[in-house]
């Protein structure tokens, strides 16, 4: 059964106008347009969105911060100047949230990109993913009304809020 899966797309959730986009997760999907579609389902449900992106999961550089004593740990090859985005995960106690977007920076590999980043911030891991490779929503009005707005509507509740199906109720309706 191998090779039956769709590639898989890492999800960026942007909030807010003002908030930082977040990595927040992955999906699989045939291609970038489906995988916006599907991560809008998967994680934009109920939670309010500004924007969302997604790129290939392949296509992002990772590094941690145990990896970055290694001073080769952000060495490979140099292609042409590119810009990428980087994101750096702050603490491992967040769990929902990967990485938070550190910046845009122009550099001919992820690893130079990640040197930049490590300039402005610190974390216990670090993104990069060559900005080109990057698909999203347009964050116009139209865009954010048609895209996140129904969400607003839905009603939300907690999953205690609908009770535990036990054996003995189980039982009783067979």
């Amino acid at each position: 059964m191998w090779g039956t899966e769709w590639p898989r797309f890492e999800v960026i959730k942007q909030d807010t106008e003002r908030s930082l986009p977040q990595m927040v997760g992955s999906v699989h999907a045939t291609d970038p347009e489906h995988a916006l579609l599907v991560a809008r389902h998967v994680f934009v449900r109920r939670p309010s969105a500004y924007a969302l992106f997604v790129a290939p999961a392949e296509a992002f550089f990772h590094v941690t911060q145990e990896a970055l004593k290694d001073p080769k740990a952000l060495e490979g090859p140099l292609g042409e100047e590119e810009a990428y985005w980087v994101f750096a995960k702050k603490s491992h106690r967040r769990s929902m949230v990967y990485g938070d977007l550190v910046g845009r920076f122009l550099a001919r590999s992820p690893g130079e990109a990640v040197k930049e980043a490590l300039l402005e911030a610190q974390g216990v891991a670090f993104w990069a993913v060559p900005e080109r490779l990057v698909a999203g929503t347009e964050p116009t009005p139209e865009v954010v009304e048609s895209w996140f707005a129904p969400a607003r509507e839905k009603t939300y509740r907690l999953q205690s809020y609908y009770g535990l199906v036990t054996a003995k109720e189980v039982e009783h309706e067979a």
